[in-house]
């Protein structure tokens, strides 16, 4: 089964990264398949120190900032407690991991993680619809140089129905921040083409 939730890694440099990610997970939860590509920070990150936390979250704004490299700062953190690494305050639970296995061969990696401690800050309020349509819109948006145009515009239509009926404000601003940077980004591949 794929998770998806928040992987926080640090560099050589002890600079913190944050990237949504849906690991394969056991029903146990003791350990997680990575798929991070090899031009990524995580990778990078897991390659240079290989361990980090995994975080199960309920907060769909937060995954759509860090998927479309909007976040505005930072968000608290705290020292996770057996590997080097931190773990952000506002998440339901925590995963700390170690790297045991790494399969680079291709531009998509699989890095099997070994859990080493857990942690719970607080229940999970849950997902309503318009969270899981912030979710799927958030995906859409990092596939646009892999799917038409017409396609994404159809399906943010529909992801919008029910972000109107459900949604509160984090939720409506999530969607908001999907569907700007998607007008942004045909916007610039629009200018590129024409430049052309």
């Amino acid at each position: 089964m794929i998770v998806e939730g928040i992987v926080t890694t640090l560099n050589l440099s002890g600079e913190l990264n944050i990237a949504p990610m849906g690991p394969m997970v056991d029903d146990s939860m003791t350990q997680l398949l990575l798929r991070p590509f090899r031009s990524s920070t995580t990778y990078q990150n897991l390659k240079a120190r290989p361990c980090g936390v995994f975080h199960v979250i309920d907060d769909v704004l937060l995954i759509a900032q860090a998927a479309l490299d909007r976040l505005e700062s930072v968000p608290p953190t705290l020292a996770a407690e057996r590997i080097d690494g931190q773990v952000l305050t506002d998440c339901c639970r925590w995963y700390e991991f170690e790297i045991v296995r790494f399969d680079d061969a291709t531009e998509r990696t699989s890095l099997t993680a070994q859990v080493v401690h857990t942690g719970r800050r607080r229940d999970m309020a849950g997902f309503n619809r318009a969270k899981h349509a912030v979710l799927e819109a958030t995906i859409l948006a990092t596939r646009l140089h892999l799917i038409p145009e017409s396609e994404v515009r159809q399906q943010l239509v529909a992801l919008a129905v029910p972000v109107e009926k459900t949604a509160g404000l984090r939720e409506r601003a999530a969607f908001d921040l999907v569907t700007t940077y998607v007008d942004e980004w045909y916007q610039r591949a629009q200018t590129t083409r024409a430049d052309q």
